[in-house]
């Protein structure tokens, strides 16, 4: 399982996508699916750079891929400021777009474009966020 490190800077969006795309290849998975890992890590790792850590620093987004017999984990950590996945509430789709708010949709994105997403902070290892995207049958 190889992990590699970022530091947290809107600039290395582009070096992460290359990385998850990698391994989401080497994982077997179709270009659809790749396109969904890319885009669950982007969200994820802007929502980190953003929220969790106020925008540019010199702090960490470790990401580790492992490629399972059906598809891909995808396991990012950071030191960011903890926060509770299920007190984000699903967005509402059914307005105007001009009327939908911004706040959420990243996260619905992530459990939309992968097969699971599970969250854990701690105090000693900080937050470890997993996504997990199966190999269409």
């Amino acid at each position: 399982m190889p992990t590699k490190r970022f530091t947290c800077s809107f600039h290395n969006l582009e070096k992460i996508g290359d990385y998850v795309t990698h391994y989401a290849k080497q994982a077997g998975l179709n270009e659809t699916d790749v396109y969904a890992v890319q885009l669950a890590v982007d969200e994820a790792s802007t929502n980190i750079i953003e929220h969790g850590y106020g925008l540019e620093c010199p702090n960490r987004i470790d990401i580790t891929c492992d490629i399972q017999k059906d598809g891909l984990k995808v396991v990012i950590y950071d030191d960011a400021e903890p926060f509770d996945l299920d007190s984000i509430p699903e967005p509402d789709l059914n307005v105007p777009l001009e009327e939908l708010k911004p706040r959420g949709l990243g996260i619905f994105l992530m459990r939309q474009m992968m097969d699971e997403v599970h969250y854990q902070s701690s105090p000693d290892k900080g937050n470890t966020l997993t996504m997990i995207k199966h190999r269409s049958k």
